[in-house]
């Protein structure tokens, strides 16, 4: 007896190709915030060696120096001094205790501006989502990397303590070329250790981190004088987790 075979119905394969089509996007996008979920619960017990950002600013330094390091050393959440966490807080992200990791308010407010400017100028950022940018993301500017942000800031929000956040944050966040973390910070500027700064040291150093590089190569200019007094006085309102 000769062997059947199905006949395959004529659109069929087609068909198939085109599920995957819509599919496959889907599955990857899964696959990828399944990869920072997991990577987030591993930071919440396990502090990082390096960041998203520090790889790409150790890269370009090596494009001209291959010998180039960067400056960063992990130091505890306890021996941070207190004036750095208020200082941060009030400059960067007052309402940190209470969101849920997303400032809608602020966010709102940016959204306007950048509207009234044509284009994504930042802004609106809490610590939870700087910390995600910097963690796995790029300095690029753009709704979608915004979008990427937000939800790696929910996850960090139900993975981790606000404690914890903070605490990564301040090891990790940039302070200069080639500068990382509150520590290495606190040496690079005041020759001190980050237990160590002063109310008006603390000050200066949170008001330059949207603009880090910037401020270590000018590092009197009249803002960032006028600014620093301001959330020097400030600090003693913030509220810590």
């Amino acid at each position: 007896m000769g062997s059947t075979r199905k006949a395959t119905k004529p659109g069929k394969a087609p068909r198939r190709w085109f599920k995957w089509i819509i599919l496959g996007p889907i599955l990857l996008v899964l696959l990828v915030q399944l990869y920072f979920f997991l990577m987030v619960c591993w930071y919440a017990y396990v502090d990082p060696s390096s960041t998203s950002f520090m790889r790409q600013q150790l890269s370009e330094l090596r494009e001209t120096n291959p010998d180039a390091k960067l400056k960063h050393q992990w130091v505890p959440y306890e021996a941070i001094s207190v004036n750095l966490k208020r200082a941060v807080v009030a400059s960067e992200d007052s309402r940190f205790a209470a969101h849920g990791g997303v400032d809608w308010e602020a966010l709102e407010a940016a959204y306007e501006r950048n509207n009234r400017r044509s284009k994504v100028v930042g802004g609106g950022s809490t610590i939870t989502q700087q910390l995600a940018k910097n963690l796995f993301l790029s300095g690029s500017r753009s709704y979608l990397r915004k979008g990427q942000e937000m939800v790696i800031a929910f996850m960090l929000e139900t993975v981790m303590s606000k404690r914890r956040i903070l605490e990564v944050y301040l090891n990790v966040v940039e302070y200069g070329r080639g500068v990382f973390g509150a520590e290495a910070a606190a040496r690079h500027y005041f020759r001190t250790s980050s237990a160590k700064l002063s109310p008006a040291q603390a000050a200066r150093l949170a008001v330059m981190l949207p603009n880090p590089r910037y401020y270590d190569k000018h590092r009197s200019t009249s803002y960032l004088a006028r600014r620093t007094a301001l959330i020097q006085r400030r600090m003693r309102f913030a509220d810590l987790p």
